[in-house]
């Protein structure tokens, strides 16, 4: 047999405009989901995989540090802010899943109307913002798993309590790192299991939060929530570039679009229906958190159970210790699903080594990727504070959602007859209060957070120019096309 040579760039010269932004096409979802992924999930399967992702963290931990350390009472501004930028996101996410229901979310959507460049750009940021929210997730959890052993009487090695620098001999955190590979593992037993994992887990987690407010709604002092923002409005400001990433589950859902059934008709309305849910959800749980509590003494770790207990409930904050651990984990798996159909994807394109994108025979789930994200997310879980890492999502989210907005506009004049099962209202209006938001949240961030990113960024283009430009299936279409003509 002849050698396999591999593919050599068409004439015309290397890293051309036409080649870097060349389109991957929108009209082959079947053919690339025929003997792949399966379409397996329905709409309220998908709503639940959305919420899984929307209300986590964000309820039963970051609200709790935002309120403490950035915003005071303000969080609740926090969270509007951050919403109103979501939303306007939101119905952008929406147009597209139902016009592209493929695997990959933001990155598909921009590979196919921006080019294959700003695609690459937007798939490698998402690699790593996506690993990280399930290490935020997983540290979050920790935190409530602590909480519970400290309530038995169970005393755990200090060195195996948390990141080096949180706290008094802290070495490692030993449950986030652990929570990782456990949901590694419930990814790697097929879709339809771990959906229905996730689906029982959201209900769970969304009666334990309703429990929360009702019973906290009977211990609001008003006292608490003055002054309202002891940080000022830019305090409010910085927490809703840092509560960001707890309002966008949907965009975690969106990237799962080849095991959806009729994912062009449901996708939409998923994206729609859990983002109004978990709205709805966020701003009551901050009203109930400050009311309960002086926002100085909130307890970063545990907020909602140390909240409960100081009203002389702590027997719900138990309760809600443990709904913590069992509700939080669903964001986590959320967006371990999520990052690892980016990567599936990207990897069926060409731009990264082909090996990732070959599915279990049986599970037909990329278990290759799945337990390569499992172990970087326990890394990152174990050796890093929640805040550090909850910062470094931010960015790179909001980047993509800037994109998003813009693919939007885009689409509207390039391809207007393309049938959409969903439009976005009020373009270009909507999208440019997207992309208005995000710009303004990103530029809150701190220089330690744009300096990672900047790194990883440059890391991507140099994997891209060594490797995905060359291997990429639309460059290997070129090659074939011209070799034909």
């Amino acid at each position: 047999m002849p050698e396999k040579r591999p593919p050599q760039a068409p004439p015309g010269g290397l890293f051309t405009r036409a080649k870097l932004f060349r389109l991957k096409p929108i009209d082959s979802s079947e053919e690339e989901t025929e003997g792949g992924l399966r379409r397996t999930m329905g709409l309220w399967q998908l709503v639940a995989l959305s919420l899984g992702g929307l209300v986590g963290a964000g309820v039963f931990s970051l609200a709790g540090v935002v309120a403490h350390e950035d915003a005071g009472p303000g969080v609740m501004i926090s969270f509007l802010i951050a919403i109103i930028a979501s939303s306007a996101a939101a119905l952008c996410y929406a147009e597209f899943a139902g016009m592209i229901p493929k695997a990959g979310s933001a990155y598909t959507y921009s590979y196919a109307t921006l080019g294959e460049l700003v695609g690459w750009a937007i798939g490698w940021d998402l690699l790593l913002e996506y690993t990280a929210i399930v290490a935020v997730v997983a540290i979050a959890i920790s935190g409530y798993l602590s909480y519970l052993c400290d309530q038995i009487g169970l005393d755990l090695p200090t060195w195996a309590l948390g990141a080096p620098g949180t706290g008094a001999g802290h070495k490692v955190d030993l449950f986030a790192a652990a929570l990782c590979l456990l949901l590694a593992f419930v990814l790697s037993r097929g879709t339809k299991e771990s959906a229905r994992f996730e689906t029982i887990l959201v209900v769970v987690k969304l009666g334990i939060v309703a429990l929360v407010i009702i019973a906290g709604a009977f211990h609001i002092s008003g006292g608490n929530y003055t002054p309202f923002l002891p940080f000022g409005l830019g305090g409010a400001i910085t927490g809703a570039a840092t509560t960001f990433f707890a309002v966008y589950g949907y965009d975690a859902m969106s990237a799962a679009a080849e095991e959806s059934a009729e994912a062009k008709k449901v996708l939409p309305k998923a994206i729609l229906i859990s983002l109004g849910i978990a709205a709805v959800i966020y701003i009551l749980v901050c009203v109930v958190m400050i009311g309960m509590q002086d926002y100085r003494e909130i307890d970063v770790k545990s907020p909602f159970s140390s909240g409960l207990a100081s009203v002389g409930l702590a027997w719900l904050g138990t309760i809600v210790a443990v709904g913590a651990v069992l509700g939080v984990a669903t964001s986590a798996m959320a967006n371990m699903l999520a990052v690892t159909r980016v990567w599936f994807s990207m990897s069926r394109d060409g731009l990264l080594p082909e090996y990732f994108a070959k599915n279990h025979p049986r599970r037909a789930v990329p278990t290759r990727v799945i337990w390569l994200v499992g172990i970087g997310s326990a890394v990152i879980a174990g050796l890093l504070p929640i805040r550090e890492v909850a910062d470094l999502t931010n960015i790179g989210i909001l980047s993509a959602f800037i994109v998003v907005a813009a693919a939007i506009m885009v689409m509207r004049r390039t391809r207007p007859d393309l049938p959409r099962s969903f439009r976005t209202p009020l373009v270009p209006l909507v999208p440019l209060v997207g992309i208005g938001f995000s710009v303004w949240l990103i530029s809150n961030l701190d220089w330690v957070t744009w300096a990672r990113f900047a790194g990883w960024m440059a890391l991507g283009l140099i994997v891209y120019g060594l490797y995905g430009y060359r291997n990429s299936v639309e460059n290997r279409r070129g090659i074939d096309e011209g070799s034909s003509a």
